[in-house]
């Protein structure tokens, strides 16, 4: 048997560097912290050759007094905690006590420090973890880290770094990740002698974010706000129009550190599943304050990852604050006609809608009285099921040509001006209207049904044309869910009855969830081996209940995290209901049209199909008269 030895310190110091020190960027993130820990306001984060070579931060906080240099470059040598009790309450980005002691094992660091009461600062030079000066040095109060050739003493990890340029990326995300961490400091950062970011530490986030991310994301923000005894929210979540294919542009940071986090990420996305696309993600940058009792952080060696006390009052505190944003705009994405997107200018970046929104102009029409509302006396109910599409399909339309359905003439103020170059005056956005309000129902003008699939309404100064398969999935889906909420359904029976053969990991969830089956007007049975009879379904769901569809919903469940209730069956057996839809290339009458459309102003999320397929998209009056040359 080989020998026990115990490593000496030299080797101890390094291990410790290769949890802690995987590349420039986690330097740069340590000493990023140690300035933000140390009340700093201004930052400066210099780096040459990707951060190998040269990794310079200064900063104007409290310094360090000269007694203490040597020691903070000890190992588990901190100011943040005094016992194992303050890791419980600990508050500071850094507490761990590794960092400077990791770098300086890997690296030849130079320290130039200063606090106000000292007359002259201190310059401390220490190599490979072993000291070669400490000197007294005029300088400004706050403290500079001067760290070269990194992993220069262990030349088997510095093979493992890639090119200068990736690393530079990576140190250019940290610190940006950083500076939108903390709109109250101002951070520059400074790659092979270019200025690439600095921000002015005004406290305005929505800056930030402008100077990071540009004009269109700014530009398509929806204010995040919520406030508990334990928890507070606050930060923007982007439109869905800026909705992204992986999640690079999640960002959140709880009390200042930006970490990953499963719980809040599927509560973010869950939150914009009714809005968005699926396989899409969103734009979020959210500030969450969390007492830090109900924290631990000490779960990982670069702290990005955590736990929490009562995660499912989080999750569902952070899910109802970003569905509440979202849903007090009309979010309805209007299209160009020239294809590329409008470029905005910077003045646009306030409150008033910009391209990728409905940009609906708000001058007051001059019109007398409105036009009557279109009422469909004998229209459909629109409920889920075999019963309204049988209805609707039964129904034929003579729609053929633009109309007003109501026989009447349009209002002045909806007739465009021949020859005219100039746009309308626009009141504030505070007096806007919208499509899908129900005041402005009565001044809706239902034109006709486009290729068999799309009806054109004419509202103000926009066009808006609305998907009839979409729209009508989206009424199914919220009719089914409000009916099985209440238990306004009834079973209807299979017969012959559908046979399901289940694999061991299905079998588990059926019997986990079965009493939530049951509780809807499912009856599932045993039926030998792995087979399992249903013999009723929901009635809503009679037409189109198949056994690919029942297996559908199985499928769906494993992917759900701390909703183990019978609220995700409902949106599974809502989401099957929407088969029963009318489709695309189906001819409506006006009517039926018009009823559709009363039944959608009733939803609270009209915007996007279950399927997170938007329902409307407009066209303004303004870009159709630049393609007609109206205006030019």
């Amino acid at each position: 048997m080989t020998e026990i030895k115990v490593l000496d310190q030299n080797t101890i110091n390094k291990i410790a560097a290769g949890e802690v020190i995987e590349r420039p960027a986690s330097v740069v993130k340590e000493l990023l912290e140690n300035a933000i820990d140390a009340k700093a306001t201004a930052i400066t984060v210099e780096i040459r050759d990707g951060g190998i070579s040269f990794i310079r931060v200064t900063d104007n906080g409290c310094g360090i007094p000269e007694a203490q240099v040597p020691v903070a470059f000890l190992r588990h040598s901190t100011s943040k905690i005094q016992s194992v009790e303050d890791l419980f309450t600990v508050s500071s980005l850094g507490f761990r006590g590794e960092a400077l002691s990791s770098i300086a094992s890997v690296s030849q660091v130079e320290l130039i420090t200063k606090t106000p009461e000292q007359l002259s600062g201190i310059r401390y030079q220490i190599e490979g973890g072993k000291e070669r000066s400490l000197e007294e040095i005029g300088a400004p109060d706050g403290t500079t880290f001067l760290v070269r050739n990194l992993f220069y003493n262990t030349p088997a990890r510095q093979k493992f770094l890639k090119t200068a340029q990736t690393e530079g990326s990576h140190v250019a995300a940290l610190v940006e990740k950083m500076a939108l961490s903390h709109p109250d400091i101002s951070i520059r950062f400074i790659q092979n002698n270019q200025s690439k970011l600095h921000t002015s530490g005004n406290h305005n986030l929505k800056d930030i974010i402008y100077t990071v991310f540009g004009r269109e994301i700014a530009a398509n923000l929806l204010p995040v706000a919520c406030s508990q005894e334990t928890l507070q929210i606050r930060g923007f979540a982007g439109k869905p129009v800026i909705a992204r294919s992986n999640r690079n542009y999640e960002n959140y940071y709880i009390n200042g550190r930006y970490i990953r986090s499963g719980l809040i990420a599927k509560a973010i996305e869950e939150a914009y599943r009714p809005f968005m696309m699926q396989h899409k993600y969103p734009f979020v940058l959210l500030h969450l304050t969390i007492e830090p009792e109900y924290l631990d952080v000490n779960v990982h060696p670069t702290k990005m990852e955590l736990r929490f006390r009562d995660e499912e009052r989080i999750y569902e505190t952070i899910r109802t604050a970003v569905t509440t944003a979202l849903s007090q705009k009309e979010l309805i994405p209007q299209v160009e006609l020239n294809g590329p997107k409008k470029e905005t200018s910077e003045k646009d970046i306030g409150p008033r809608p910009e391209p990728f929104e409905v940009k609906r102009r708000t001058l007051y029409e001059t019109g007398k009285d409105p036009l009557p509302p279109v009422v469909a006396e004998t229209g459909p109910s629109w409920n889920a099921g075999s019963k309204d599409t049988a209805e609707i399909s039964g129904k034929s339309s003579e729609v053929s040509k633009v109309m007003n359905p109501a026989g009447r003439e349009p209002l002045k103020s909806q007739v465009p001006k021949a020859g005219t170059a100039e746009r309308e005056p626009c009141q504030l956005d505070l007096f806007e209207e919208k499509l899908l309000e129900p005041k402005s129902r009565f001044r809706h003008k239902l034109i006709g049904q486009l290729f068999d699939t799309y009806w054109l309404v004419e509202f103000r100064d926009q066009l808006y044309i609305i998907d009839q398969h979409a729209a009508h999935e989206k009424i199914l889906y919220e009719r089914t869910m409000a009916s099985l909420k209440k238990r306004e359904y009834t079973s209807q029976l299979v017969n012959p009855p559908i046979i399901l053969t289940l694999g061991s990991e299905e079998q588990v969830l059926l019997d986990k969830y079965m009493s939530c089956f049951a509780q809807i007007g499912f009856e599932i049975e045993p039926f030998g081996g792995k087979e399992y009879a249903v013999r009723a379904v929901p009635d809503n769901l009679f037409s189109v209940a198949k056994k690919e569809l029942l297996m559908e919903i199985l499928d769906n469940l494993s992917d759900d995290i701390l909703r183990g209730n019978t609220d995700m069956i409902y949106e599974k057996v809502a989401s099957m209901s929407c088969k029963a839809a009318v489709k695309g290339n189906h001819r409506l009458s006006v009517q039926e049209a018009d009823h559709l459309i009363d039944r959608l102003l009733e939803l609270e999320n009209p915007y996007a199909c279950p399927h997170g397929r938007p329902t409307i998209i407009s066209m303004s009056r303004y870009e159709l008269e630049k393609k007609f040359k109206r205006i030019l």
